[in-house]
């Protein structure tokens, strides 16, 4: 038997945030990969190393973890007002899918970044020192995101002193808005800032379920007997508990009128996120460092692909801002309650501090915009290689 030979393919692996993943010009693809379709999810399936029974994506470029089984493709933006058009793809480890039904909040770090390196911004916006603004349009959920870069004589300055947690080394501040995060739709697609969330065989939990950023449900940690001070290891080696997770995000998912029945969680993994709240209480990160009650104003544990995330994912910290500034929700009455227009919140790696602009209009919240400061680096630029059978 004859097998095709490995195809190159322009590529560059970044870091945006506490994620890692792999970016992609639309261009740079393969023809039959520049089209959504399973050519496209069976592409960037073996780019990453997926699916792998093993679990470890030892045979592509994924991380095997949820933050680095990731995959970006960026494009000149045809959306009036927007330089660059932004598509990601979380991959799964173990299974044969690609979720486009999110976006990755981290990620975002980077897309400004890599936009401008490879000639996807134009000219005149990009100043030679200052900080060039980049006009995101984020295509799986059809929203505005702002990128401030910062910029040095002409280039992407991508080394500084800026610390975020959960990341070892610093790097240059990126700032990023997300504007309008929920648009016309529903904030709280029950209508309710606090549901009586019925979950058969675990109970009913107060739940605050949201759609902005990505659609997630907040819980109570001490009504599902947590602390929310918890580290990875507390969690993800008891597959009882992550099962326990996982009915409560199918049950919610159907509540918040993302899916139908109970079966489709498994194809839906990378939405809705769960996390889990707790009032500000003194705990140790993963890293050693000593976080103190007087640092934060509340804890965040958030699940991502079936796991405690590492630290905190971009989408789900825009839905604890939006959440925290309104009044009466659980993620605010955990930080202390009030009007509230930032917080700092714990997560196993440290801390994050994150703001939001809400209005209230005819009775429904409005999110105007969500702050948050990230960073980004290159890794790596140049190809990656895949057997040539799946384009």
């Amino acid at each position: 038997m004859t097998n095709k030979p490995q195809i190159k393919v322009p590529a560059t692996y970044m870091r945006g945030g506490t994620s890692k993943g792999v970016f992609f010009k639309l261009s740079d693809l393969p023809e039959t990969v520049q089209v959504p379709g399973p050519t496209r999810d069976q592409f960037l399936l073996r780019v990453i190393g997926s699916p792998d029974p093993y679990g470890k994506q030892t045979d592509g470029m994924g991380g095997a973890t949820s933050s680095t089984s990731k995959t970006v493709i960026l494009s000149k933006s045809n959306e009036p007002g927007h330089d660059v058009d932004y598509l990601f793809g979380q991959v799964a480890i173990d299974k044969p899918f690609v979720d486009w039904s999110g976006n990755c909040g981290n990620l975002t770090a980077a897309v400004g970044s890599f936009a401008i390196s490879n000639g996807l911004v134009a000219s005149d916006r990009i100043p030679q020192n200052g900080v060039a603004v980049v006009r995101i349009w984020q295509a799986n959920i059809n929203k505005t995101i702002v990128a401030h870069v910062p910029m040095t004589e002409g280039a992407v300055q991508e080394t500084g002193d800026f610390e975020l947690d959960g990341v070892t080394f610093p790097a240059a501040e990126v700032k990023i808005e997300f504007v309008d995060p929920v648009g016309d739709a529903a904030m709280f697609p029950t209508g309710r800032l606090v549901d009586d969330l019925v979950v058969p065989g675990l109970g009913t939990f107060k739940a605050t379920m949201i759609a902005a950023g990505i659609p997630t449900i907040f819980l109570n940690a001490a009504d599902i007997g947590f602390k929310g001070t918890e580290l990875q290891g507390d969690i993800n080696g008891d597959e009882k508990v992550l099962a326990m997770f996982e009915t409560i995000r199918a049950h919610g998912a159907i509540k918040m009128g993302l899916i139908q029945s109970i079966d489709e969680a498994a194809s839906r993994q990378h939405t809705p996120k769960v996390a889990i709240l707790a009032p500000a209480a003194a705990y140790t990160s993963s890293s050693g460092k000593v976080i103190k009650v007087t640092d934060i104003d509340l804890n965040v544990r958030a699940m991502s692909m079936g796991l405690l995330h590492h630290a905190m994912m971009g989408t789900a910290a825009v839905a604890i801002a939006t959440a925290s500034a309104i009044p009466g929700t659980l993620v605010n009455l955990a930080a202390g309650g009030g009007d509230r227009s930032e917080l700092r919140f714990g997560h196993p790696s440290g801390t994050l501090k994150v703001g939001a602009e809400v209005v209230q209009i005819d009775g429904q919240w409005k999110a105007k915009k969500v702050m948050m400061s990230r960073s980004a680096r290159v890794l790596m630029s140049g190809s990656v290689h895949v057997p040539g059978e799946v384009v």
